[in-house]
């Protein structure tokens, strides 16, 4: 007799899933509320002034969600394969079905989608996520799925990340994982700093941010690239099929992200030599009027004193011979009366 719902009772029915990460979806979405948020007060800039003020924040917000979102994403090398194999332990049933393997910074994330979903009786439609950042524990997930009895090619290719496989993909992995992302929390970091120096009269010192901030994604992706070429790449056999990892999206949008951030550090470094004037303008900054003081490119763009030369210096005024006596101090004896 079904229960509630037409869901038999002491079986648990399947558990719904969000269509993406968690995380990224979160991420993405406090920065598209940044973006639409400066767009609504976009308006109220006047001039050629607004098209340089959107162009600054549209790169700044796209660099910073960029940065957070790669660190938590699973696809820096991902590798799909279709493949006839066998479904469960213990029975000789074979399926037909799209195996995928999604390697993050913190975890790999396995997927398994039949050809077509529907066989043996069964929805063949599985995701799971095996974990090494700190604090957890793949070791245990991986028992926690051979007790659940999760299909053979999902079990087959968690148990080639175990930290005692004769792979060694654990190791590398989690090594690369941990150097990765804290370069990129780095990176992020140099990030913000360089919007508060952007904001402010030290603009050259926001390029150099700005620089670091593109030179430490690189140094992110030397430390993945280095890890996981440690060992020889382990063969990964489904079936008759054999399963291959290549960079993923992650990857090269980080690789893209950081050329961008250097090219545009240096571009702002060599305007700060050549225009500083043109350069402060697109940024919405006036040089000021006061004509006694001028910017010195040298001196990092700081205020610095100029002094007046003989033809600007004020003309001597006439004061009057009444005036000059009364002030002039008194020497006779008679002026103590």
């Amino acid at each position: 007799m079904a229960a509630f719902g037409h869901t038999f009772p002491f079986y648990a029915g399947p558990k719904p899933t969000f269509p993406t990460n968690t995380t990224l979806a979160v991420i993405v979405a406090i920065f598209l509320t940044s973006l639409a948020t400066f767009i609504i007060i976009l308006p109220g800039i006047r001039g050629k002034m607004r098209l340089f003020w959107m162009l600054r924040v549209v790169t700044s917000l796209f660099i910073g969600a960029v940065i957070l979102a790669v660190n938590f994403s699973s696809e820096w090398s991902v590798g799909q394969v279709s493949t006839n194999t066998s479904y469960k332990a213990f029975s000789s049933r074979w399926i037909s079905a799209n195996v995928g393997l999604q390697i993050g910074l913190g975890g790999v994330n396995i997927t398994l989608t039949g050809t077509p979903v529907q066989q043996l009786n069964e929805t063949i439609d599985y995701n799971e996520e095996f974990t090494w950042s700190l604090g957890e524990n793949y070791a245990e997930e991986y028992a926690n799925a051979l007790e659940k009895g999760l299909p053979d090619p999902l079990l087959y290719l968690a148990e080639k990340f175990t930290p005692h496989s004769p792979c060694g993909l654990h190791g590398q992995y989690r090594l690369a994982g941990h150097y990765t992302s804290a370069m990129l929390w780095v990176a992020f970091l140099c990030w913000l700093l360089a919007n508060v120096m952007l904001s402010m009269p030290v603009l050259v010192y926001g390029g150099h941010m700005l620089l670091a901030t593109g030179l430490f994604q690189l140094l992110g992706l030397l430390f993945f690239s280095t890890a996981t070429s440690l060992t020889p790449p382990c063969p990964l056999r489904l079936g008759a099929a054999t399963l291959h990892t290549h960079r993923g999206p992650a990857y090269w949008i980080t690789l893209t992200t950081g050329l961008l951030c250097v090219l545009l550090g240096l571009a702002m470094v060599v305007a700060h030599r050549m225009q500083p004037h043109r350069l402060k303008a697109f940024f919405s900054q006036s040089v000021g009027e006061d004509p006694v003081l001028e910017l010195d490119p040298e001196e990092g763009g700081l205020l610095s004193p100029r002094y007046r030369s003989i033809t600007e210096s004020p003309e001597p005024q006439d004061i009057p011979l009444s005036e000059a006596s009364s002030e002039a101090p008194c020497e006779e004896p008679d002026c103590a009366l």
